[in-house]
């Protein structure tokens, strides 16, 4: 069984904004795999399928992102899970817009969402899937940039984006981690 968590902020003024690519990658599977999410617990809302012959629980958090450890750290305690069967999805300012990496651990870098991931669940070791966003110009506007609406020459690039993140994440489900990294890294 493998939880996949995207994260992202609840409120609908978040939606279309960079901080949701999470969101919006696991919204992607979910219809391509006709999971709703219908069930409320661990912080978020969630739904269970089946995705390439695996069981899955696509989880969204609805802590706000800087609380997404907590939501994820009940369902793992919950599942019993390993780590290496949970798939975090999540963007990332360090990565140019338009590319996503997969890593099988690391820190948080600057995200405070990963950041509470790691010091909940007490661990760096778990498969995830960033999704660049890119830096803003000024670094100042860092806030308004992953929270604010997305220019419409941007949403081409990371709609793309979240279509790859999420042809990731069923790579992975269906040949592992390492047969993802190398055909998408």
């Amino acid at each position: 069984m493998y939880i996949i968590v995207g994260l992202g902020n609840p409120e609908p003024e978040y939606s279309n904004t960079r901080h949701n690519m999470g969101f919006d990658t696991i919204n992607k599977i979910a219809k391509k795999y006709n999971i709703e999410f219908s069930k409320t617990n661990f912080k978020g809302i969630y739904g269970t399928g089946i995705i390439e012959g695996e069981k899955v629980i696509l989880l969204k958090p609805q802590t706000y992102m800087n609380l997404s450890g907590e939501s994820i750290k009940e369902i793992i305690d919950f599942y019993k899970l390993n780590t290496d069967n949970l798939i975090i999805i999540y963007d990332d300012i360090d990565i140019e817009p338009g590319i996503i990496k997969l890593r099988k651990t690391g820190g948080p870098g600057t995200h405070n969402g990963m950041k509470s991931v790691i010091k909940e669940i007490g661990t760096e070791k778990f498969p995830r899937v960033r999704i660049g966003i890119g830096k803003p110009e000024h670094k100042g506007d860092l806030i308004n940039y992953v929270i604010g609406k997305i220019p419409e020459e941007d949403k081409k690039i990371l709609e793309k984006s979240t279509d790859v993140a999420k042809d990731a994440v069923i790579e992975i489900i269906k040949n592992g981690m390492d047969k993802a990294m190398n055909l998408f890294n």
